[in-house]
Formats: structure tokens, sequence, C-alpha cells
């Protein structure tokens, strides 16, 4: 059987490593991330420094088939003339997805699923804040000022899933656990349906102002694309309750920035757990940062202790796969971007 000759771009743990070489003598590693570590997601524009390991580096991917990568290099395709399968480490390639790949016929496969437990707590969490206004007792706690006031609970409210994938079904699921009632949106629905996949109510994408209408939560975690960029405005935020949260786990392209920053100073909604943004890193002059209504974090909902462990399963069991000729999973599909 000939060998599959196979790139590491990322910084595994040798547990993770093992796992990869114990498939056996089918594959031959090259580790890449050993050779040159960071570098090799930098612009390599520093040819006088850089020449003798991106000489190191092109001679790996001159033999790789099967890539398992972060970030693409410059000139991947060119520089990997037997590259037939990348597995990128994310859910959403939109940042990595270039015209040359998508034209390409390279097969690619993307961690879609991975994130869902680390994600769908993270929703929980946040719901559970907003809830109980952790935010004041925080800012109480920091002013030293005693003050009792009456929270909320999850018990019986609305939740609303913008996007019924792998992390909107399990974010319905802990969220049922709580007693909420859970509707969502999908984008292969037409007409309104009950009782399907663990959620009460499942729209379809044109009847998005309806859902938000009646939650009081919404959290929107919809792959980006030409149809989501946008999908959250003025006249989506003024169809919420003012008592309503929204939280985005998403990407930040999916609302209108500006129009949430006004909507949430203005109290058209109650507030907002946001953990991606527009611009990222989000700037410190951002007026997010400092509104009493809002928790901002730094893209950090997918990550978790256990991802790379997660991910290399995946990987693992994807390359088993094309090792024996079947089918991968999470493949990208290139029409839909996702």
């Amino acid at each position: 059987m000939d060998t599959t000759n196979v790139i590491l771009t990322m910084k595994l743990e040798d547990e993770n490593l093992r796992k990869i070489n114990e498939i056996g003598s089918r594959i031959k590693v090259f580790d890449a991330w050993k050779l040159i570590g960071a570098e090799f997601h930098s612009k390599l524009e520093d040819e006088h420094n850089l020449t003798k390991k991106r000489e190191q580096l092109d001679s790996m991917l001159q033999e790789t088939e099967v890539a398992y990568m972060h970030m693409p290099p410059r000139d991947l395709i060119a520089r990997a003339p037997k590259l037939k399968w990348i597995q990128f480490t994310g859910a959403g390639i939109d940042r990595i997805f270039s015209a040359e790949l998508r034209e390409s016929s390279i097969m690619i496969t993307s961690a879609k699923g991975v994130h869902a437990t680390p994600i769908a707590e993270y929703v929980l969490g946040a719901m559970l804040m907003l809830a109980r206004k952790t935010l004041l007792s925080l800012e109480n706690q920091r002013q030293r000022h005693w003050e009792i006031f009456v929270p909320s609970e999850l018990r019986e409210k609305t939740l609303g899933v913008v996007g019924l994938g792998n992390i909107g079904r399990e974010v319905a699921r802990l969220a049922t656990a709580f007693g909420m009632r859970v509707v969502a949106t999908r984008r292969s629905v037409v007409n309104q349906e009950s009782n399907v996949m663990g959620v009460d109510k499942v729209y379809p994408p044109s009847d998005l102002l309806d859902l938000l209408s009646e939650c009081d939560f919404v959290v929107l975690s919809p792959p980006i694309t030409k149809e989501t960029t946008g999908m959250i405005g003025e006249k989506e935020l003024r169809a919420m309750k003012p008592t309503a949260y929204l939280i985005n786990i998403s990407r930040g392209g999916v609302i209108d920035q500006s129009v949430l920053v006004r909507a949430l100073k203005e109290n058209w909604i109650a507030g907002a757990a946001l953990d991606v943004f527009e611009k990222e890193p989000l700037p410190q002059e951002n007026e997010l940062w400092l509104l009493p209504n809002v928790i901002v974090t730094s893209h950090i909902s997918g990550l978790s202790t256990m991802y790379w462990s997660r991910l290399t399963d995946l990987f693992c069991e994807n390359l088993n796969r094309y090792l024996n000729g079947e089918s991968l999973i999470s493949m990208v599909d290139r029409e839909k971007g996702y």
C-alpha cells in the first residue's frame, strides 16, 4: 500500500500526535509546527531570515497529500501539487475559503460539530448571567454597594435559535433541560413545523421577524454567508421584546453592529452577550466594552481544554475513512460555503 503523506501545521500535544501516528505505517507525518512553529502562519515576507525554513516547508508541501491545518500558507495549491484533502480546524471557513480553494478539486472538511458542547455551555452560561443580572452584581461588588434587586430565571422563557445546526441543536437540548420553550429557524424548512429535532417550533428563515417577536432570548448560530450577513438590523432588533436578550456566537457580520449599539443604549432590547464582532480584536474605543447591559468575550465561546482532543479524534476518523476510500465527515459544501 502506498504511503500517504500528512502535514500538521499547528502545535499538538503528545497525546494527539500519538493518536495520529497510531494510524500506522500507511501514513507519514510531517510536523511543520515543529519545524518553524508560528512562522508557518506568517506571510513569510522576510525572505532573508526565512529562506531556509521556507525551503524545508516547501519540501514537505511538495509531497503532502493530506493537510491538518488552521490557516493555509500563502500559495498553498501551487506549493502542494499533490494535495487532495484539507482538514481545517474551524467550523466556519469564511476567512480561509479562497476562490482558488473553492475552484480546486481538493476535498475540504471542517470542524463542524466539534464546538457544539463548549458553545452551547457558553450560551447557557450567558443566559443565566443575563437573567440573574450578574453584571449588576459584579458592578455592585466592585463598588462595595449592597443592593437588593429581583433577577429573573430561565424556566418557561422562550429561546429562539437562529440556525439549527449542530451548535443550535445542542443549545436547544440544554435549554429544554432548564424548562425553556425553544423555537428555531432552519435553512431547509419551507413552512412552520412543530416538535422537530427536539424543538417546539421551527420556522423558515423568511419568518425570522415572527420568531424574534416571541422570544425572551435569541441566540445567533448560523454560518456566515451572503444570506446571513447583516441579517440582524434595525427592523429585526425593533421586532424583539424590550425585555429580550441577544446572544451572538456566529460571526460579527451577521449583525449591523452600529445599529446594535443604538438598540442597547436606547433599550430596544434588554441586553446582549457578544463573543464575535465586525472587527476583531474589538477596538478599545468601541462603546460595547462599557455598556452596562452587555457581556463581551473575546471569540472564545468555542474554545475548551477538550477542543484539540475532539478535533483530532474527528481528523483520525476522517483519515481512516480517506485511506479506505470512504466518504468524509463534515465535508464543506462549496456552493453553500460551509
